[in-house]
């Protein structure tokens, strides 16, 4: 068990592995690492940003903490037991405890169930109440996401984008949860819409002292909400830190070359010219030897093709570089 008692979930070497089919003459199927020997900590009550390019193995990471799927090694510990070990039964009564919004409101909802079907289930599947107390319940819910209860009746296609995420919301809140996977969980709505939502997953949280794990491309997205940020490269961990600190200076090289890339407001720094990535992504089922960003990475020496990188830590932050970048760069 972790030392640290403010430590909710934490993975040890987690890795999830997929193996293709066996091609022409038998040969040996391709396998990718999508998730490889992933360690990391969330505390109580606060929000992980899990950011990086689309195929790094993001929501990979986050389905194998919920086990839904399943891990190949590694341990997912969660106030200090490795859920990873659990039988049915127990895992059944874990699953109150940890929910998963979706990227995509319109997919993620049951287009024959009710508003109130939809969000009732989860309290049916555990029998929790009497009818009319989950109908209290799902009224509460409802309320607190923003949605008044004249909507119950009504199917997912009556209401707009914004609304059926926050119908999501209401359905994975509605067990009191305390960690929240949110996979992508603003990037299928507008822009305007988008900050409501975030708006209110804040307030929630306040409310109901969730802690989440906010998956998302969107790196604009993750520096409103994250108290700290893991940044991850073709399933591994480049570098975890505080989120200001982590946006502002960044460590690792391709945290940087991610922080160039947010787009900016303010003209003057625009005008500064910026390192971008060039290249292409290097294939998952056969990632370069040593560091895996070395081939894009302009400070890549002999020894980052060679070998992987140590953890280095700089007082609350961790890095895997040989070389980590000035602290003030």
């Amino acid at each position: 068990m972790s030392e640290n008692t403010n430590i909710l979930l934490e993975t040890k070497n987690l890795s999830k592995y997929f193996t293709g089919k066996k091609g022409l003459l038998n040969r040996q199927p391709a396998q990718v690492k999508a998730v490889d020997h992933v360690s990391l900590t969330v505390n109580k009550g606060e929000t992980l940003g899990l950011v990086g390019e689309s195929g790094c193995g993001k929501s990979t990471l986050g389905r194998t903490i919920l086990r839904l799927i399943p891990a190949t090694e590694g341990q997912v510990l969660y106030n200090g037991e490795d859920i990873l070990t659990y039988d049915k039964k127990k895992m059944w009564e874990m699953r109150r405890k940890l929910q998963i919004i979706f990227q995509d409101p319109y997919s993620s909802l049951n287009p024959r169930m009710t508003v109130y079907d939809l969000i009732s289930a989860p309290l049916e599947v555990y029998k929790i109440g009497t009818k009319a107390e989950r109908r209290e319940m799902v009224e509460e819910i409802l309320q607190e996401v923003g949605l008044d209860k004249q909507y119950l009746n009504r199917f997912p296609h009556e209401f707009s984008g914004g609304q059926r995420q926050r119908i999501g919301i209401a359905r994975a809140l509605i067990l009191n949860p305390e960690f929240v996977v949110c996979d992508e969980a603003v990037s299928a709505l507008d822009v305007s819409v988008r900050a409501q939502v975030l708006n209110l997953m804040r307030n929630m949280q306040q409310k109901k002292n969730l802690t989440y794990l906010f998956i998302s491309h969107d790196l604009s997205v993750v520096k409103f909400i994250a108290d700290r940020v893991c940044v991850m490269f073709l399933g591994s961990v480049c570098e975890v830190g505080e989120t200001k600190k982590l946006y502002d200076h960044p460590l690792h090289p391709y945290t940087r070359f991610l922080m160039n890339a947010i787009p900016k407001a303010d003209p003057h720094l625009r005008t500064k010219e910026k390192e971008l990535l060039s290249g292409e992504i290097p294939s998952p089922v056969n990632p370069p030897s040593g560091c895996k960003f070395h081939t894009r990475c302009p400070y890549a020496q002999e020894i980052c093709g060679k070998e992987q990188p140590p953890c280095r830590r700089f007082g609350d932050r961790t890095v895997f570089c040989h070389f980590p970048l000035e602290k003030e760069a």
